[in-house]
């Protein structure tokens, strides 16, 4: 095991993932699952009159990296909105892939983030650890476009 990778920090953060159960008739869901890993996270989301997420729930069937930025996602998300979910992604994509740095807002919402710094030299994690925020980011659009219908 590489001790950089799966820290105790990340170890603690899979064990305890908030909103670790599925929402009963939520306004949208989405499941991502990872293809080299078979990891996967299904979320569901309500959305208040001004798009921000009010609950949330997922459902998370992943190694130790993607239940870790489950429970990461599971502590900051709630009043984001579509916009604010999407970016977050996109800036976790670019933080792993590029070796970017976090946005302030993303770094100050989601501080825990930088644990995946490690994971930057295998690839082969990205997906799983980007799950939960892809699914999470979907699923606010999806509630988001329905709520303007």
């Amino acid at each position: 095991m590489d001790l950089a990778l799966y820290n105790m920090r990340i170890l603690r953060l899979a064990a305890a993932i908030p909103h670790g159960q599925r929402l009963e008739a939520p306004m949208a869901s989405a499941t991502k699952v990872s293809p080299v890993c078979g990891s996967r996270v299904t979320v569901d989301i309500d959305l208040d009159a001004a798009g921000r997420v009010v609950r949330f729930g997922q459902e998370v069937r992943a190694c130790a990296l993607g239940q870790a930025a489950a429970a990461i996602l599971g502590a900051g998300i709630l009043g984001l909105d579509a916009v604010a979910l999407g970016r977050a992604h996109a800036a976790l994509r670019a933080f792993l892939k590029e070796g970017a740095a976090l946005p302030a807002d993303v770094d100050t919402r989601f501080p825990d983030l930088e644990l995946f710094a490690p994971a930057r030299a295998h690839p082969a994690r990205h997906g799983s650890i980007l799950l939960a925020f892809a699914a999470a980011a979907e699923a606010a659009e999806l509630a988001a476009a329905r709520q303007a219908a």
